[in-house]
C-alpha cells in the first residue's frame, strides 16, 4: 500500500514538481487544479493527506477544508502566500493540521507530509494488535501469527517487523531500522540486518519470489508487501 497524497493547486509548474517529488518518495500523487476537481478527487481516491493551496480559480481553499472537516479527519497541509499571524491562526482554527508559506522547499514539504502520516498511523495503530496482510502482531505479548499460525520470534525480529508494519508498503531505511532495533551505535552495521532478515524469512516461509512478504531494496532498506492466500 502506498500513501495517496492529493495536491490541490492551480499552478501547473507546482503540480509537475510535486508529482515528480512525491513519486520519488514512494507516494501516490493525485492532482486537482480547482475546488470542483478537488472535491471529486477527494471522494474518489480517499487520500491519506491533502496538500491544499488556498488561491483556487473557483473559490477559496478554506471552503474545501471545511467540507473535509465535516466528515473526515484526513490531515490537511495548507500552502499559503498569506504570511500574517492572524491568517495562520484562522487556518488552524478551521481545521488545518499544518501550513507552509510560499515559496517553500520540497524537502521541508516532504518532511511535513511524513510527520502528518506518522501521526495518522500512530492513531491507527494505537491498539495492541497490529495486522497487515496475513501477518498479525500482538505488541503486549510479543506474539506473531502468519495465516493464524503462531510464529516464534526473537525480540529483535519482532521489533524489526513492528517497524515495517507501522508504515506498510513504505520503504523503511536501513539506518532507521538499525537505530530502532540495535541502537544508535549500530547504524552502520548492515550485516546485522541481513542476518536477521534471512532468519526471519525462514520462519515466515518467505521465499525469494514475487509473493515475498519482506521486500529488500538493495543498499537502501526494506518494505512489507501484501501476500496472496496460500493455494490449496
Amino acid at each position: 500500500m502506498n500513501y495517496k497524497i492529493l495536491v490541490v493547486d492551480d499552478e501547473p509548474q507546482i503540480q509537475t514538481f510535486m508529482r515528480i517529488s512525491l513519486a520519488a518518495e514512494g507516494f501516490d500523487y493525485v492532482g486537482a487544479d480547482s475546488l470542483a476537481t478537488a472535491k471529486v478527487q477527494f471522494e474518489r481516491v480517499q487520500p491519506h493527506v491533502v496538500v491544499l493551496d488556498l488561491g483556487l480559480p473557483d473559490g477559496d481553499g478554506i471552503e474545501f477544508l471545511s467540507m473535509i472537516r465535516q466528515s473526515s479527519k484526513t490531515p490537511v497541509l495548507i500552502l499559503t502566500a498569506r504570511d500574517q499571524e492572524e491568517e495562520k491562526i484562522r487556518l488552524l482554527e478551521a481545521g488545518a493540521n499544518d501550513y507552509l508559506s510560499k515559496p517553500f522547499g520540497i524537502k521541508e514539504l516532504i518532511v511535513r507530509i511524513k510527520v502528518l502520516l506518522r501521526d495518522l498511523v500512530s492513531d491507527h495503530f494505537s491498539d495492541d494488535i497490529v495486522t497487515f496482510s496475513a501477518l498479525k502482531l500482538q505488541k503486549s505479548t510479543h506474539q506473531c501469527w502468519l495465516y493464524d499460525t503462531e510464529v516464534i520470534l526473537t525480540k529483535k525480529e519482532f521489533a524489526f517487523l513492528e517497524m515495517l508494519m507501522i508504515t506498510p508498503g513504505q520503504l523503511v531505511k536501513q539506518t532507521n531500522l538499525l537505530r530502532e532495533v540495535w541502537g544508535e551505535s549500530h547504524t552502520d552495521d548492515t550485516h546485522y540486518l541481513r542476518v536477521l532478515v534471512s532468519q526471519l524469512r525462514k520462519k515466515l516461509n518467505d521465499s525469494a519470489d514475487e509473493q515475498q512478504l519482506i521486500k529488500t531494496e538493495s543498499g537502501i532498506g526494506y518494505r512489507l508487501v501484501s501476500m496472496e492466500p496460500p493455494r490449496d
